[in-house]
């Protein structure tokens, strides 16, 4: 399965300002904030935000995925690796030599788990993707496309983690495991993998 994020967060949807105040820095009352800051304070919400929703599978401000395929894992109903799925734009089978169909929106619905989100055929199976081609799904995913939207306690693991970011920026030494504040607060948003079905398919 190849992954791709087509459109990034908003950079005014990030809690630059939230960040600011967590680890208490001064803020200008006679100027414009320091760019150089604010920039370097978004990058680590970058960042955090990244980790995070990599430990989760949980995306936090709605953005457009692509997933390609050489196959359906199952045709009888194909698992979204991100969640929540606010829409399935498009599904395209490319057939191997450079033809590519785009199937009808009437052939295939979205069912919207929190968990695992599923894409189920209308009729008995999903198209059959040729051997040598592939399929590609595109997506819109996430909790919204503003901070207030995103789960509090979310939220607040992005402003923890985004402050060790910032606390270690100039350390020769960087600290890779999550803290455990951190890993707390995400657990219950944990994806869970099971394996299911015949084959031993993957479903998350």
């Amino acid at each position: 399965m190849m992954l791709i994020e087509e459109t990034a967060p908003a950079a005014e949807a990030l809690p630059v300002a939230a960040l600011r105040g967590h680890l208490r820095l001064a803020q200008g009352f006679e100027g414009p904030e320091d760019a150089a800051e604010t920039a370097a304070l978004a990058g680590f919400l970058r960042a955090a935000i990244a980790a995070i929703e990599g430990r989760t599978g949980k995306v936090l401000l709605k953005r457009r995925f692509r997933m390609q395929l050489d196959d359906w894992r199952d045709r009888l109903g194909q698992a979204l690796p991100l969640a929540p799925v606010h829409a399935v734009e498009r599904i395209e089978i490319d057939d191997g030599s450079g033809t590519v169909t785009s199937l009808p929106p009437e052939g295939w619905r979205l069912v919207p788990d929190l968990q695992r989100p599923v894409i189920l055929p209308t009729g008995v199976v999903l198209p059959h993707v040729p051997r040598r081609g592939s399929v590609t799904v595109t997506f819109l995913a996430g909790f919204g496309e503003t901070w207030a939207e995103v789960p509090p306690d979310l939220a607040q693991a992005v402003l923890l983690l985004a402050a060790r970011y910032y606390d270690d920026r100039s350390r020769d030494e960087r600290h890779h495991a999550m803290p455990f504040g951190v890993s707390s607060l995400i657990e219950r948003w944990r994806a869970v993998r099971t394996l299911a079905g015949r084959g031993n398919r993957e479903w998350r």
